[in-house]
């Protein structure tokens, strides 16, 4: 043996020992990090809606992070992917971030339905829970069947049958809608079908006639949908768009001439970019909400002491009040209290998606949680089990004055009588397809 083969040996052995120390080391530095990835859309036809719910969650992981430390003492990691709203590049933000971090991603908040259901496919092998608040499968709901789906807050099932039964309201009973009809302008996509089940088992029940109208993405033409609504003189018109399609929307509303207080959109078609660009021609438009509004609460206090006064904010300041950049706050904090209720049964530690996954279906918001977390008179008490993965399914009816959204009805539950049977005569169908055994999940 040469004496350079010998230094050579021992500078490998120390170099072995070198890198071992640092490949030791990189997971320490890290063992004590959340990774969360968020799968938003800054960019394209759908970003004026977009990048507003995805500063909402940003700044409520930044918020627990300087204000806390973490949840209990783990921080948050996250990192944006942006998927445009297209669900092949959704799916490959997911397979690029779902492994990162010491126990790979916490969960995934897709922020479109047809993400959701590429990747309701995908979530049981990674064992990744799926936050779709207030969107993706309404059967999703049932969780001994869609073990990994948590549809929180509301489904389009629960929008659409809140918005009829406002309408019922104003016409003085369900009795009253026969022979009326009820146009349906929607997002020709998997979330734009959505309600369309719904709507045809309260028309079957209560006589009135329904029309669906498509609208190619992104919806920026829409003129022949318009002139059949003035043909037709539907009664009302409910919207289910999402980005440039539902400004497009009123404004084509205006042009023909159709009353926007005949108009009740879901709460994706609710937000100051919805109505802003149609300018006049919006008020009187009205939306379900899903519960929230806009305007700013307790928590923004916190959020201006720890995140905006330090300029680690990602919105603008005066932005922060507004309804999708609340909506990411409540997707965020759902998220975060999930983990921490899950870190009450694995440990105060980093936890895995199948862990939270646990802590999502154990998840039981109280009013008076509500209001330690700053949530008061914004939510109502969220409770999710096996069997309701949506947790609450109660809104109300807010209407755009010119200036600003105002609530005008009074809170509505949607009817469990009409959708829980569709719900489990859907979810049992999907079950037979996937070859699914339904129950409920045991997380060790």
């Amino acid at each position: 043996m040469t004496g350079n083969t010998v230094i050579g040996k021992h500078a490998g052995i120390a170099l072995a020992v070198l890198f071992g120390a640092v490949a030791t080391a990189a997971p320490a530095l890290a063992q004590n990090e959340q990774f969360i990835p968020n799968l938003v859309y800054r960019s394209g036809a759908y970003a004026p809606n977009g990048v507003p719910f995805a500063n909402g969650i940003a700044d409520y992981y930044k918020l627990i992070n300087e204000r806390d430390g973490g949840i209990n003492g783990v921080k948050i990691v996250f990192e944006e992917c942006d998927t445009g709203y297209a669900t092949d590049r959704g799916v490959e933000c997911y397979e690029r971030l779902k492994g990162k971090g010491p126990t790979g991603a916490a969960y995934v908040i897709p922020l479109s339905t047809g993400i959701t259901f590429a990747l309701t496919e995908k979530a049981p092998i990674d064992k990744i829970p799926i936050i779709s608040m207030g969107y993706g499968r309404s059967e999703s709901r049932d969780g001994s069947v869609f073990q990994w789906n948590f549809p929180l807050l509301g489904t389009y099932w629960t929008a659409a049958d809140i918005i009829l039964q406002q309408i019922a309201k104003k016409e003085g009973g369900f009795d009253k809608l026969k022979g009326k009809k009820i146009a349906l302008v929607y997002h020709d996509s998997p979330y734009g079908k959505e309600p369309i089940a719904l709507l045809q088992k309260r028309a079957q029940m209560h006589g009135f006639e329904t029309m669906f109208l498509p609208v190619t993405h992104p919806g920026v033409e829409q003129k022949a949908t318009w002139l059949q609504i003035r043909q037709n003189r539907p009664d009302y018109v409910l919207l289910w768009g999402w980005g440039v399609m539902n400004s497009t929307a009123i404004k084509e509303a205006v042009a023909v001439g159709y009353p926007r207080e005949k108009m009740y959109g879901v709460w994706w078609s609710g937000a100051e970019p919805d109505v802003r660009p149609a300018e006049d021609g919006a008020k009187g438009y009205n939306s379900a909400t899903l519960q929230h509004t806009s305007g700013r609460f307790k928590l923004h206090d916190d959020l201006k002491k720890y995140v905006y006064d330090k300029g680690q904010g990602t919105a603008k300041w005066e932005e922060t009040g507004e309804i999708l950049y609340v909506r990411g706050l409540i997707n965020a904090m759902l998220g975060v209290e999930a983990i921490r209720t899950a870190q009450e049964r694995f440990g105060k530690k980093p936890l895995t998606g199948e862990q939270v996954r646990w802590g999502l279906e154990n998840l039981n918001l109280t009013a008076e949680r509500l209001k330690q977390l700053g949530f008061e008179n914004e939510l109502k008490p969220v409770k999710v089990s096996c069997e309701d993965h949506e947790g609450a399914r109660t809104g109300r009816i807010q209407t755009w004055d010119g200036k600003d959204w105002k609530i005008t009805s009074d809170w509505y539950v949607s009817d469990d009588s009409v959708i829980a049977p569709m719900v489990k005569e859907a979810a049992a169908k999907y079950a037979a397809e996937k070859n699914i055994k339904p129950g409920c999940l045991v997380t060790h």
